[in-house]
């Protein structure tokens, strides 16, 4: 595949969805993607309504994603015991999370290699995370959950560990576990 000068196989290129209930933070996560791979050189902000995904004047005016909207981050991997060190291309698929747009995220799951479902920590597996979850299932899409809004009142990671047995049925493997919770949550300070 070549953009823009750039050629990378296609067994190196990835479509890949962000899928999760309206308010879980799709978009917001995807503009620090974009920060951290180089794509974007500041991270917009669904409020100040300047994000890369969120295009549509209505979109900025609501304060939601309406169409899914796509975009490319490439990645190499830096270390040393990497099994890959060629450079990967990222298709990422931004999709809505209210129900209204339901079809619009059925018919981006159709093209995805993979999804980032995003669950809120405050909120846990909710309504439409359960339907974007049976979409998933029904195209086969393999998923990882990131789970969000760590540094909100009501935060707990483990309960929504547990909303994702429960609801969705999912076997989990943890392969990070948060440094605090609510205001006591620790992350990385980003420059907007």
């Amino acid at each position: 595949m070549n953009i823009v000068g750039k050629k990378v196989p296609l067994d190196r290129v990835r479509n890949t969805g962000i899928i999760a209930h309206i308010d879980a933070g799709k978009t917001t996560t995807t503009e620090r993607i974009l920060f951290y791979t180089g794509k974007s050189y500041k991270i917009g902000d669904i409020d100040d309504g300047n994000t890369q995904m969120d295009w549509m004047d209505q979109e900025k005016e609501r304060g939601i994603t309406i169409v899914s909207a796509a975009t490319t981050a490439f990645w190499t991997p830096v270390l040393p015991h990497a099994r890959f060190k060629e450079e990967h291309r990222f298709n990422i698929i931004d999709t809505p999370g209210h129900v209204d747009f339901t079809a619009e995220v059925e018919r981006s799951l159709r093209v995805l290699d993979g999804g980032v479902i995003v669950l809120d920590a405050g909120s846990g597996v909710q309504s439409q995370t359960e339907t974007v979850w049976r979409q998933a299932d029904k195209y086969h899409v393999p998923r990882i959950a990131f789970i969000n809004k760590m540094d909100v009142l009501g935060a707990d990671y483990m309960a929504t560990i547990k909303d994702v047995h429960e609801k969705l049925g999912a076997k989990t493997a943890v392969m990070a576990l948060p440094l605090g919770v609510e205001n006591t949550f620790l992350s990385s300070n980003v420059p907007n």
